[in-house]
């Protein structure tokens, strides 16, 4: 999108300044006013382009690092993998933290802190885990000129940080269940290329870990966290997952099951792991000794009175900051659903030559007063180095859900123009009446959202039965749910067979919890066999 901006006496599209000889650049991040000339006017259109460069449909990879960037959500760092958070997405992770923060405390979960670094030893313990990790793991090995006898690693995950102590804790059972958070970063050295906060080497999240004297109990905890994580995609960020559980080569190292909750993007055809919550059963508790004296074997007299604990732990990420740009954002930039908006209604004053500009920016003032007393996430633009046009464009592109317009034209009728950033649709509102217009429309726009990201989901989901089938919906870039037998050999050979023939790998995202009907006679998509289950495959993030 290029737009020049011009001095246009009475054209609301565009605004006007009160020096008609200026328009604005924007090089770089710093407004300079330079004074027109006509001779120049080719020149300084080039030097006013603001916008995305490429299409959401042609190049989404490059479209996603423009909307994040251009969105003003990060910088990039000089280490390859690794980005700076800006206030918007900083912003967006503090509503979600609030949210599920509030959730668990109902739960009686607490919050702790554990450091940062883990010992050699400690991380060693569970070879499953530390196998499945290995490669991500990055090591300190010094400490100013000097080297360190023994290296330490940087969080990966925090299980082997944190059960050490749950084994000095946990004595009987009345110091069940144990039920602790942490919002930490972490530090992945991903080997694939990284992608801004869908895959980086360090990133933001919650892990919780638990523990429970029954597997009935942890079980339970499993799935209550999992409708958490779903409520936050699909109440708070507008977009619809699917709840299922993992397969066996896809669940957590060392742990007995993984339930997830995946997103998919129908633009890049790829599913993506979005927050899990995986039963761990009693392997860390035999390693690290976490057991505790059991009132029930006590009371049937048995001679060992001791029993392990049943372990849960769980997260959701930034990662899914990025899920939602992906899901919502449009080829003029981001578009953000009002509940998790860091900007909710941002107001604009449209001066007019002749007419008092300070009246029009005392009631942009005062219209955002009052919604920011109702509640509402709100900002006025009065930038006067900015023709209305260029703000319309730059808060379109940061994705604010609503803009409210204020000219002499409104304030002569006691009103507002509103304008939608996910249809454009727009509208002049009494400012009688406005909170209640503003919060109707941002609970529309919510709805808006979520409802046309799942009809996008649901086009792009297609049923197969046999090999072939499966093939020309993964060649179209479709979330495919197939029969499947259920068998880990038969998943490899899935991956390594699509790989070989289109050049990127095809793997089961999550058997759904919702299954359809499964006939008796119906065989597995791959190897023919009899299916034990409905599962969703496709290539995945």
């Amino acid at each position: 999108m290029a737009m020049s901006v011009q001095s246009t006496e009475g054209k609301r599209a565009l605004g006007s300044t009160s020096d008609e000889n200026s328009v604005v650049l924007k090089s770089s991040s710093t407004p300079v006013r330079v004074n027109g000339q006509s001779s120049l006017q080719k020149e300084i259109k080039k030097e006013t382009r603001l916008g995305i460069s490429t299409k959401k449909d042609e190049d989404f990879g490059k479209w996603y690092s423009e909307v994040c960037r251009c969105g003003d959500m990060l910088d990039y760092y000089d280490i390859k993998g690794c980005y700076i958070l800006k206030p918007p997405a900083v912003k967006v992770w503090g509503i979600l933290r609030a949210f599920f923060d509030a959730e668990i405390e109902k739960m009686g979960v607490e919050e702790y802190y554990f450091p940062l670094f883990v010992s050699p030893s400690c991380l060693e313990k569970e070879k499953d885990h530390i196998k499945g990790f290995s490669p991500e793991v990055a090591w300190v090995t010094r400490a100013g000129e000097s080297e360190l006898s023994i290296p330490i690693a940087v969080r990966p995950t925090s299980e082997t940080v944190i059960y050490p102590y749950f084994s000095k804790w946990i004595r009987g059972h009345r110091d069940l269940p144990l039920k602790i958070n942490q919002w930490v970063n972490v530090v992945r050295w991903e080997f694939s290329d990284p992608i801004p906060f869908i895959r980086s080497r360090e990133f933001l999240w919650q892990e919780g870990h638990t523990a429970f004297a029954t597997k009935t109990e942890a079980d339970k905890e499993v799935f209550d966290i999992l409708q958490i994580y779903s409520d936050i995609y699909e109440k708070l960020l507008a977009v619809p997952v699917i709840k299922g559980i993992k397969s066996e080569n896809e669940k957590f190292a060392g742990g007995l099951y993984t339930a997830t909750v995946e997103a998919f993007i129908p633009s890049s055809g790829r599913g993506i792991q979005a927050a899990t919550s995986h039963s761990l059963g009693q392997n860390f508790a035999e390693i690290f000794g976490i057991s505790f004296e059991n009132k029930e074997r006590k009371l049937e007299k048995k001679e060992t009175k001791r029993s392990l604990v049943w372990q849960n732990s769980w997260g959701i990420s930034t990662r899914s900051i990025g899920v939602m740009v992906m899901t919502h954002g449009d080829d003029k930039g981001l578009v953000f659903p009002p509940l998790v908006a860091p900007v909710q209604v941002v107001v604009i004053p449209v001066p007019f030559n002749g007419f008092d500009v300070n009246i029009i920016y005392e009631a942009c003032e005062a219209v955002k007063s009052t919604l920011l007393a109702a509640g509402i996430r709100a900002k006025s633009d009065n930038r006067d180095t900015y023709a209305c046009g260029w703000k319309y464009a730059d808060w379109e592109q940061k994705g604010v859900p609503l803009r409210i317009e204020i000219g002499p034209r409104d304030l002569a009728k006691n009103q507002v123009r509103i304008v939608r950033r996910d249809n454009g649709a727009k509208a002049d509102l009494p400012r009688g009446d406005l909170i209640e217009q503003v919060k109707d429309m941002l609970g529309k726009i919510q709805q808006s959202l979520f409802d046309a990201a799942k009809r996008g989901k649901d086009a792009c989901t297609q049923k197969v039965e046999n090999w072939d089938d499966f093939m020309e919906a993964l060649s179209q870039k479709k979330l495919i749910l197939a029969p499947w037998c259920d068998e880990v050999e038969v998943e490899k050979l899935v991956k390594e067979r699509t790989k070989t023939e289109t050049g990127a790998g095809a793997k089961t995202l999550c058997t759904p919890l919702e299954q359809p009907d499964l006939n008796e006679d119906t065989l597995c998509f791959a190897s023919g066999k009899p299916a034990k289950k409905w599962s969703y495959w496709g290539r995945s993030y």
